[in-house]
């Protein structure tokens, strides 16, 4: 299932983005929100996620009461800077210059921006697609999906050379995890929300859409990293994620 147009453009930089830092209240954990920019060597871009609606960055207070997030935790920082646009503009770069969106799942911190980017194609889970609404956060599912122009993915499938979708169900019912295969640092796993933390595995995903799948989809990934001797980038782990290399610097 190779993208139309991708089929000679490898992957050859990774960047993270840093779309903000929220707190858990049920342990106190600080995690990062994050995205990923990738890069081919013929000057592809792919965007992995969008990050928290563009109202945290105005009023984060006014939103999160909104959308029920305190009931959840709340955020430590996200400013102009945090939201997909200034995360762009590190590189240089505004939505215009991207061709193409990647939607590991439709929770609020990973689809939030979304509405930028429909001049795209959206590459998403078929399961993810297939929801009347985003999941969004909670009971809440105030975004409709927007209009434009959705491929789906239905199973494993080779993007393009370099990178690879794997459908993990569990957290979400379309979860995304991604094998990248980069010419320097070598073979680097997203898994996405399938596996946020490495302790998630130990407290047995509660809480996740199906738990059961959740261990599941867990299970495959560590192994494809085991096999691959991957570096894995996790969700949100509080521990890795400010060891990790943020834009405008990247993984190559």
């Amino acid at each position: 299932m190779i993208i139309p147009g991708f089929e000679n453009s490898r992957i050859t930089r990774l960047y993270i983005l840093d779309f903000g830092l929220f707190q858990v209240h049920s342990d106190d954990r600080v995690i990062g929100i994050c995205g990923f920019l990738l890069e081919t060597g013929d000057g592809k871009r792919l965007l992995i996620d969008t990050g928290f609606p563009a109202a945290y960055a105005t009023d984060g207070t006014q939103a999160a009461e909104a959308d029920g997030l305190g009931s959840f935790g709340h955020l430590l920082q996200l400013d102009a800077h945090n939201l997909a646009r200034g995360q762009l503009a590190r590189l240089g770069l505004d939505p215009h210059d991207l061709d193409l969106l990647i939607l590991t799942h439709s929770h609020i911190d990973h689809i939030g921006c979304i509405g930028e980017f429909v001049h795209l194609p959206i590459w998403l889970a078929e399961a993810e697609r297939a929801l009347p609404r985003p999941l969004y956060f909670g009971s809440r599912r105030p975004m409709e999906w927007p209009v434009a122009d959705y491929h789906l993915v239905t199973k494993d499938s080779q993007l393009c050379p370099g990178l690879r979708a794997f459908v993990v169900p569990g957290h979400a019912p379309g979860q995304l995890a991604f094998l990248i295969d980069l010419p320097i640092t070598g073979a680097v796993l997203l898994t996405g929300d399938a596996i946020s933390r490495p302790a998630e595995i130990a407290e047995g995903f509660a809480g996740s859409w199906d738990v059961d799948q959740a261990k599941a989809s867990a299970a495959r990934l560590l192994q494809l990293a085991a096999e691959h001797r991957a570096m894995v980038i996790y969700g949100h782990g509080p521990e890795q994620w400010p060891t990790l290399r943020k834009a405008p610097a990247c993984y190559e």
